[in-house]
């Protein structure tokens, strides 16, 4: 409460002849409300929000009857915003005021109480209060408010963005365009935010530092990053610099990141001196091991300039950073150099540890808890439950749960959603994470997409679809671009081209084609279903193909449907685009090179990638598609040079790759180590035994062969066997090789027949090399008759009219019997035969498989 006002008496003078008693004190002057304003004014501007709202009590019982103004009620609006949800009341209580004294129309109060609304997160009422302002009262300023009231809402601002321009003229100002232009980066919307760079431009506010870091940031989160360097002020400020740094590190171009800091350092004018923003803005860009050098590098470069003495904001950043790229032994020294240890520092080394030592992240969180009585929030739960995402340490994920649920935190979003995901990855068998979610009073989209997506990535598409359809018949709920994203990707995985047909024309009605993302499913789906030339249409058709994303997918889909050739040509065509390649890209033309047999041009790529361009560091899948190109080329010593080359030790994909070559070339030595580190590294997986099994028997090592199916035996691990199915009229047929369950098969046997009849006059001869049991030829080629993938030929065949394309999928690899016999079929029958394997798709066309023959 502020002192009272007294006017100090007048100092008493002697006087001279006969004395006279002191005049009365005065009274004090109590203060007038310019006065009570300035002060409220004064408080608010400071900051010192609580002691300016516990002025206007006082000022509504002051004795003198004052009554607030059109300039009391602003700056306590003003302090009632920066305080929130603490001060919601207050706020509310401020309009009342407002309109008991007939204020709310007055443009300067309105636009307080919107932005007080606003900052408080009461959209509706923000709203309310810039409907009760007079359309001829409203200026730039109101509209301003209320943009930024729906900054949480980008395509809503946009909206009320454009209606702004066309009621003011096309008038904009600094704080216009800072507030609309993150709406363009939130949405991806990068033809907007041209627009709205046009109009900084023709005002004149493109100079102005904030306006310039804004497009910046912009343009970066949009993924132009050559548009952000344009954009990139001439006199950069330190915020300019940081803005630029973190645009380069969200792109993942650390190189460039690197480069712009030290560029910054010896800046010409004078070098710029780095904060602790600017180590934070770099950070993100050591994401991986290729990075460590960098990493090391930063973190000299924070302690020679005392950064990472100022807060445990950058030691923390640092401690993310090494988990990241995989060195917990450093994590754990910065750490430990950290003073004070707050419960970020914790969450930061927890989930540096999630990410590779479950174990010894729970261990950090018990430590953290127990030893240190820490109180853990929504980020070390997310961490704990990201190590808790495994089967083994599913009884960990209980007990959190139920720590969870003792401490009230089960409605925070992060935290609900982490504990979803949890569940879906470490129990699939068991539906505890559909228990929890029908358990949830409020399901949220964040929530519905946590599960939808999360059943897509771990295998269960069907439950992912199934879950959508659901979330579709639920009132108030519509699909967004990441929940139609996930169903895409569950359609690809179950070849269901029928739904995913479905999910393009739903996606095409929402409006969400243009996103890159949605797109590039679109695109995937029809690949992974073996629509190439579907997914080339749609490709050809986006409005925006600047996104690598697009011309990545369309590059991986030719790839799995063996068309290497089209997927060299379509980058070729990216690259005079102006459109740069990516780690991501290159994946995807090796794959097209692998399963094309294009060697050569396989090692270009490679060879493109590691010493070209952005000079891409290969990882452990790069060097895969490379060995297994090799060891298919019969390049065996070449491979096995590269395997001792890769920085990591090479996985069960590289050596199972390896394996079927050794098989495929007889290479039985080789073939036998590779076995043996092979079922060494995953001796649960049946279908490597299987596949070093059928090695040995191709090479007639009859022992070694029965010595393998033993241990598959010993194992108790059960041999998936053959299965082919086929759709028919909306109709699933499945068929295994050797049964005849169905009631037309009797129908199917004489299909098949007579089509060994046909093909067998055009040169067919059964390839017995393939059946590996010890039998007769004649029951070697009875054995290959009934085959699941000639089952489902034939009554694909028999069910479908020409020229209607046969399309079947099998669980396995394609023996080369069946291949040469389907490659001969569609021959003589002229009729399209596509086969999805375990692997790829072979398209057969007049005699002739997409594969060339090299699988």
């Amino acid at each position: 409460m502020p002192a009272t006002v007294h006017l100090a008496p007048l100092p008493h003078r002697a006087q001279p002849h006969a004395s006279k008693p002191p005049p009365p004190p005065s009274k004090p002057v109590a203060p007038s409300l310019p006065q009570w304003n300035a002060l409220l004014a004064d408080h608010s501007r400071a900051g010192r929000h609580a002691d300016a709202l516990a002025l206007l009590p006082q000022l509504l019982t002051a004795s003198e009857g004052l009554a607030p103004d059109r300039f009391t009620l602003p700056p306590a609006a003003r302090s009632c915003g920066f305080l929130r949800g603490g001060a919601a009341a207050a706020g509310r209580q401020v309009h009342a005021l407002a309109a008991k004294l007939g204020l709310p129309g007055d443009p300067f109060v309105g636009n307080s109480l919107v932005s007080m609304y606003g900052r408080c997160g009461r959209v509706e009422d923000a709203e309310k209060v810039f409907g009760g302002i007079p359309d001829a009262s409203r200026n730039l300023v109101s509209w301003n408010a209320l943009m930024a009231a729906l900054s949480g809402d980008p395509r809503r601002g946009l909206e009320l963005f454009r209606d702004c321009l066309v009621a003011l003229g096309g008038m904009v100002d600094e704080a216009t365009l800072v507030t609309v232009l993150p709406m363009c980066a939130a949405l991806g919307w990068s033809e907007t935010g041209r627009t709205v760079h046009g109009l900084a431009v023709k005002s004149g506010w493109d100079a102005a530092a904030r306006v310039g870091n804004a497009l910046v940031d912009m343009y970066a989160k949009c993924g132009e990053l050559a548009n952000a360097e344009r954009a990139f002020p001439e006199a950069p400020s330190v915020v300019s610099w940081n803005v630029m740094l973190g645009a380069y590190a969200r792109n993942h171009e650390a190189g460039a990141a690197f480069g712009l800091l030290r560029d910054m350092q010896i800046e010409e004018h004078g070098s710029v001196p780095a904060d602790e923003i600017t180590v934070l803005s770099v950070l993100p860009a050591c994401s991986g091991p290729p990075e460590l050098a960098r990493l090391r590098e930063l973190h000299a470069f924070t302690v020679r300039r005392g950064l990472d003495a100022t807060g445990d904001k950058v030691p923390n950043a640092l401690v993310a950073a090494y988990g990241r790229c995989g060195r917990l032994l450093h994590a754990d020294r910065v750490f430990a150099g950290i003073r004070c240890k707050t419960v970020s520092s914790w969450n930061a080394l927890i989930g540096a540890h999630a990410q590779q030592n479950s174990a010894a992240a729970i261990e950090l969180f018990i430590q953290m808890t127990n030893a240190c009585g820490l109180k853990p929030d929504g980020f070390s739960i997310g961490s704990l439950l990201m190590a808790c995402a495994d089967p083994k340490h599913l009884l960990h994920g209980k007990a959190t749960h139920g720590f969870i649920l003792r401490n009230g935190l089960e409605k925070d979003p992060i935290i609900r959603v982490s504990l979803l995901s949890a569940y879906i990855r470490c129990s699939r068998t068991e539906p505890l994470a559909r228990v929890l979610f029908g358990a949830m009073e409020e399901k949220g989209e964040v929530s519905w997409n946590a599960m939808i997506a999360g059943y897509s990535q771990n295998g269960l598409p069907g439950e992912s679809l199934q879950l959508f359809r659901e979330m579709q018949s639920m009132e108030g709920h519509c699909s967004s671009v990441i929940s139609a994203t996930s169903a895409l990707m569950a359609c690809s995985e179950l070849s269901a081209v029928r739904l995913g047909k479905e999910m393009h024309c739903f996606a095409l009605k929402a409006g969400l084609c243009e996103d890159p993302f949605l797109s590039s499913s679109v695109i995937d789906m029809y690949s992974k279903c073996g629509f190439a030339d579907d997914a080339r249409s749609f490709f050809d058709r986006l409005k925006a193909r600047d996104a690598k994303v697009s011309w990545t997918a369309m590059i991986t889909g030719y790839a799995v449907n063996g068309l290497g050739k089209e997927a060299v040509e379509l980058y070729g065509k990216m690259r005079r685009e102006g459109v740069e390649p990516d780690e991501f890209t290159y994946l995807g033309l090796l794959m097209a090179c692998g399963h094309a047999g294009m060697l050569e041009e396989g090692l270009h790529f490679f060879e493109e990638m590691r010493n070209h361009y952005h000079k891409i560091e290969p990882k452990l899948e790069h060097y895969g598609c490379i060995i297994g190109m090799l060891s298919r080329a019969g390049r065996f010593a070449d491979a096995v040079a590269l395997m001792a080359e890769m920085p990591q030790e090479p996985d069960a994909k590289i050596l199972s790759s390896v394996l079927s070559a050794c098989h495929i070339h007889g290479e039985a030595e080789l073939g036998s180590e590779v076995a043996d580190r092979l079922l060494e590294l995953e001796p649960d997986k049946a279908e490597h035994y299987v596949l070093a099994s059928n090695m040995y028997a191709g090479s007639r090592r009859w022992d070694e062969m029965r010595k393998v199916r033993k241990m598959l035996r010993d194992a108790g691990i059960a041999k998936d066997p053959g299965c082919s199915w086929i759709d028919v009229a909306g109709k699933v047929y499945s068929f295994v090789a050797g049964e005849n369950t169905l009631p037309e098969m009797d129908e199917v046997r004489r299909m098949w027949l007579s089509l060994e009849e046909r093909i067998r006059e055009i040169g067919y001869v059964p390839n017995t090399t393939v059946v590996l049991h010890e039998l007769e030829e004649e029951e070697k080629v009875e054995a290959l008759r009934w085959h699941s993938e000639k089952q489902a030929i034939a009554f694909g065949l028999l069910r479908t009219a020409a020229p209607a394309t046969v399309r079947v999928f099998k669980n396995i690899r394609m023996c080369k019997d069946c291949h040469n016999a389907a490659r001969l079929i569609s021959k003589v029958t002229g009729r399209e035969i596509v086969v999805r394997d375990k692997k790829r798709f072979h398209h057969f066309r007049g005699g002739i498989c997409s594969c060339g023959d090299y699988w």
